[in-house]
């Protein structure tokens, strides 16, 4: 069984994000995801809508999505594929490079991102409104 791994906030779930789930589920058999906790994102300064139950919940009834951790660190990415016998870690191509220190243990694919949708557009254009 290839496994595959991938990390995000998930918040305003749209469909670049259901579109980045299912490449990345269609480079292995077993998909993890990953999910920021509300803890993480504050060291971030990131703020999510949703709640990381919520955005967990929602992830869960994705078909692509086998199984979700939390992230709660920036560190624990080589113990994440180590524990779950990872084989392919995947990103967005906007995150080019920060991870190829996984390629010791793992393939490591950046995927492009879907154009014209994000999170952070859609919350620019809500407050547009």
């Amino acid at each position: 069984m290839k496994r595959v791994i991938t990390y995000g906030t998930f918040d305003l779930l749209h469909y670049g994000h259901i579109n980045l789930l299912r490449r990345a589920k269609e480079l292995g058999d077993y998909l993890i995801v990953g999910l920021s906790t509300d803890e993480f994102n504050t060291i971030k300064h990131k703020e999510a809508y949703h709640s990381y139950m919520n955005r967990k919940l929602i992830l869960e009834a994705i078909r692509y999505v086998d199984k979700v951790i939390p992230e709660n660190d920036w560190n624990q990415k080589i113990a994440d594929v180590k524990d779950n016998k990872i084989d392919v870690f995947v990103m967005g191509e906007d995150w080019k490079g920060h991870f190829d220190f996984l390629k010791d243990y793992c393939e490591v694919i950046y995927l492009p991102r879907t154009s014209g949708v994000s999170t952070t557009k859609i919350k620019n254009d809500l407050h547009s409104v």
